[in-house]
């Protein structure tokens, strides 16, 4: 949710503090704050809104010294204030902190008997107030009373921490939430994502669940959960200091929509009849007895469509849940069974908790990830890279198309394990695989369609989307991005339920997506695009030119996608949901990049 940056370099650390927020600002924009330890005291300086403010701040307000911790946050716990942005401080300890302390009010109770006093709504303040505690018993140095006092915590968090009269060291402290280290030559760095070092350094290590380090120019000692001194493997990250530029798009959701076709075709490419991952070790498909696919949001959706490929192609009986309803739910899982787990981040806190009661039921773990370093890839038994690359826009764009086509991959070897796909089928999906990447790019080159459409849906209130088969789940992802960056109220239905009770709903005002690719079951959803035809409502059809050409009713617009094979058909047809909601949320004159309310990385419940 929230981004963290420590810095420690012996000379001035504002501008990188300030430089990696920048690049982390897309997972938290409520308020930002940074403090600084100069002639052994602690200046902080907060301020609510964009980061933006805190520059103007610095400007007016400027601080500097050799150590310092940051903090741009999306609110949990208390309104997005001034008084709640981090960094918090007592009088002796300033922290900043991501995730959700949940026996906060305990411990705050009992902080407050004993004369310490908070000043914000936050689960958060408790922190320095609990390691001042320990510091306060006169017995343990500050980094020992930290490490102390971050047991008593429940919930998740990672977190950064200073101290009154310390600038050779810092501290952080990670449960149930990611935080990286960075390596310089003369400095160390920490940060809650490695995007964010990019700049300074490509020398990464990731702190385990229950890690506490101590931070010094040049060096760092890390203990575990059981505070033996411990290493963890340094690595050269990948990741560019450029991933967070735009180019030239004018926001970073177009550019990573229209960086799709390119990272479909290296996956494609990389991956061509599923060679790579059959070279991995996986899940052996022909041995398990069913498939229970678990994630939250975008990645739901992918697992969606993939639920319908494994049937159809694998002969694999899929049942798919919401991460955060599955985990409380007591699920009896089968014998032999295996789950798999889709995050982009790989540190969806929902997804990482109903992980581990599969793990705890004997099930196979398979995760589907874009960071190998990651807390749900660390926990699994087998792990599939979708390789996408940073995704800095809020609403999830190409690792949606990149999930999909790891998915395929997937599906192809589990048809093969299962003696479901011969080998002429393998040639017929992989083939269409091949030519989904040229596709995918002519769809991107119309635009004019989109903006007509947007200026249609401007005033909208509500629209539904419908779909049937693995067009369904595109009209929920659909759906979903729709309201995520324009506000508009969208709900995605399979086209067979409309008269279930949803066609209620249909008036003039309120316009049918319609995703209706040509295929078996087209003719029953031109069927039920005339019930909404019937009722007055506006139309919006996306298929392709033969099916828009035989359609015999009116159409608010329509958008042609190229005839394909049903197999890549999701790849296609989720780009025109895309740039519609994207030109939807251009023309309200929507914040596209950082919608209100919602951040990046979920990493609390």
């Amino acid at each position: 949710m929230c981004g963290i940056v420590g810095v420690i370099n012996g000379s001035k650390v504002v501008d990188d503090l300030m430089g990696g927020l920048e690049l982390l600002e897309y997972r938290g924009y409520d308020s930002a704050g940074l403090a600084i330890v100069k002639d052994k005291h602690v200046y902080a300086r907060k301020t609510e809104g964009a980061l933006a403010n805190l520059k103007k701040e610095l400007a007016i307000n400027p601080i500097e010294g050799r150590v310092g911790i940051a903090h741009t946050r999306w609110a949990t716990h208390g309104e997005p204030t001034v008084v709640n942005a981090h960094p918090h401080s007592s009088q002796k300890v300033t922290v900043v902190h991501n995730g959700i302390i949940e026996n906060y009010e305990m411990l705050r109770e009992d902080l407050e008997y004993e004369g310490y006093e908070f000043v914000s709504d936050t689960d958060s303040e408790v922190v320095p107030h609990l390691i001042s505690l320990f510091m306060d018993s006169g017995a343990l140095s500050p980094e020992a009373a930290a490490m102390s006092a971050v047991k008593m915590l429940d919930g998740a968090y990672a977190l950064g921490i200073l101290f009154e009269g310390e600038e050779e060291f810092f501290c952080a402290a990670r449960k149930g939430s990611p935080l990286a280290i960075g390596y310089g030559d003369e400095a160390m760095y920490v940060a809650s994502d490695a995007m964010a070092l990019a700049p300074m350094t490509d020398r990464v290590s990731y702190l385990a669940d229950g890690d506490f380090a101590v931070l010094s120019q040049g060096n760092v000692e890390i203990y575990d959960v059981d505070e033996h001194l411990v290493q963890r493997e340094v690595r050269k990250s990948s990741i560019k200091a450029n991933a967070a530029d735009k180019g030239h798009y004018a926001h970073f959701m177009l550019k990573e929509i229209h960086e799709q076709p390119d990272i479909l075709l290296d996956i494609v490419e990389t991956n061509l009849g599923a060679q790579k991952i059959a070279k991995e070790k996986t899940v052996d498909f022909a041995e398990i007895s069913s498939l229970r696919i678990i994630a939250c949001g975008t990645s739901f959706y992918a697992g969606h469509v993939a639920k319908y490929w494994f049937e159809r192609y694998a002969n694999l009986n899929v049942e798919i849940d919401i991460a955060s309803e599955f985990r409380y739910r007591n699920a009896p899982l089968p014998e032999n069974g295996a789950a798999l787990f889709i995050s982009q981040s790989g540190e969806t806190a929902d997804t990482f908790a109903a992980l581990e009661y599969a793990k705890s039921k004997g099930q196979k773990i398979l995760s589907l990830v874009n960071v190998p370093e990651s807390t749900i890839a660390r926990a699994s038994d087998y792990v599939v890279l979708t390789e996408a690359g940073s995704e800095i826009g809020v609403a999830s764009t190409k690792a949606f198309t990149a999930q999909l086509a790891a998915l395929a991959m997937l599906v192809i070897e589990a048809g093969k394990a299962r003696g479901v796909l011969s080998a002429a089928d393998e040639r017929e999906l992989t083939g269409a695989l091949k030519l989904m990447p040229a596709k995918a790019q002519e769809i991107l080159k119309q635009t004019d369609v989109y903006q007509d459409i947007a200026q249609s849906l401007k005033e909208t209130h509500s629209a539904l989307f419908i779909g049937r088969g693995a067009s369904y789940p595109l009209a929920l992802e659909g759906a979903l991005k729709l309201k995520e960056i324009s506000y508009i109220h969208a709900e995605g239905i399979g086209a067979g339920e409309l008269k279930h009770g949803p066609i209620a709903l249909i008036d003039k005002d309120t316009p049918v997506i319609a995703v209706a690719p040509p295929g078996e079951l087209a003719e029953k959803t031109l069927s039920n695009i005339k019930e909404v035809q019937a009722r007055g409502g506006p139309i919006i059809l996306i298929s392709d030119a033969k099916t828009i050409a035989k359609a015999d009713f009116e159409t608010l617009a329509s958008v042609e996608v190229p005839e394909c094979h049903d197999f890549i058909a999701p790849f296609l047809y989720v780009l025109p949901l895309q740039l519609l909601s994207y030109y939807a949320a251009l023309a309200r004159d929507c914040n596209i990049d950082k919608p209100r309310n919602l951040a990046k990385s979920v990493t609390v419940e």
